[in-house]
């Protein structure tokens, strides 16, 4: 099995510092936990994937003032990033394109989103469509990378973010990376493949029986990059309940598990890092046939 690359990011005032102040929030409806792990697999000899896992905190820093306050003040409110691309083109080409993806959302979210919005409905509508935007933006950079370092032609990524504000989540994706809810022992994909044979799928041409074996199950039909410009950003909001576990991951682990034994192991275990690691090390004990990349956050109700 490949070195384990594992990785998770919180971001938290620090109770016991007189530098820092986090002020009360309305909009705190959960505590989030959240892990990240990627792993090799037990065949390529590369990893093309990446991952992010970040909290967004409108913060307040004080250079200079006459009064006796914290020079760092944020609000308790919170946002909750969690991306998983996966890289195609080659070793090379299909990391950078992965790393790209994740660099160009990041920018993204820092520069425009304004992910303090109020909360309104029609605020909630803005993000999804914020996020579209962003992805085609992602696309068209990729795109000018690879046109401009011929070594990096063709190289594209699948891209599927989650973003969660309150109790919303907000997703927007491309290509056949995954995101589920698992709720109450029950998994449900929030997402679809975009790929040749879910294309037959939808349209009736295949069963969906058939698609696991299929020879051309690999074929992505939309992605960040890649050969065409032409990109469709699938977008989705779902409402979170208390004890929700939401999981990103490549195809490096729904090729080799099923969603019951997904649902197993996300049902089991509440500590995302745990679960991480079992996800991994099940889809490797299942022959680990590419690259294998998961991030599970679990949405407790506060105490």
């Amino acid at each position: 099995m490949g070195e384990l690359l594992d990785g998770s990011k919180r971001v938290a005032a620090d109770s016991k510092s007189n530098d820092t102040v986090t002020l009360p929030s309305r909009q705190s409806f959960f505590a989030v936990r959240s892990y990240g792990l990627t792993d090799e697999g037990k065949v390529r000899k590369s990893n093309e994937d990446n991952f992010l896992i970040a909290n967004l905190v409108k913060a307040l820093q004080v250079e200079q003032t006459s009064l006796p306050q914290a020079k760092l003040q944020q609000s308790g409110r919170q946002g909750h990033l969690f991306i998983v691309a996966d890289g195609m083109g080659g070793h090379v080409a299909g990391e950078e394109a992965s790393a790209l993806a994740i660099d160009s959302v990041e920018t993204f979210v820092l520069d425009t989103l304004k992910w303090f919005a109020r909360g309104k409905e029609q605020d909630h509508d803005q993000v999804l469509r914020e996020f579209q935007s962003a992805i085609l933006q992602v696309n068209a950079r990729v795109l000018s990378e690879a046109a401009e370092r011929p070594e990096l032609y063709g190289m594209g990524t699948t891209l599927t973010l989650a973003y969660n504000l309150g109790d919303e989540l907000f997703i927007a994706h491309v290509g056949d990376s995954r995101c589920y809810l698992c709720r109450s022992g029950k998994l449900h994909r929030l997402t679809q493949d975009h790929t040749l044979v879910e294309d037959l799928v939808r349209a009736g041409a295949l069963a969906p029986e058939d698609v696991a074996k299929h020879r051309l199950r690999h074929v992505i039909t939309n992605s960040v990059g890649g050969h065409s410009p032409e990109i469709k950003v699938e977008i989705h909001k779902v409402r979170l309940e208390a004890d929700d576990r939401v999981l990103l991951c490549s195809d490096g682990l729904t090729e080799m598990l099923t969603d019951d034994e997904i649902a197993r192991v996300l049902d089991g275990d509440c500590d995302p890092e745990l679960a991480c690691h079992r996800l991994v090390q099940a889809a490797n004990d299942a022959g680990g046939s590419d690259n294998i990349t998961v991030v599970v956050a679990h949405f407790a109700a506060h105490s």
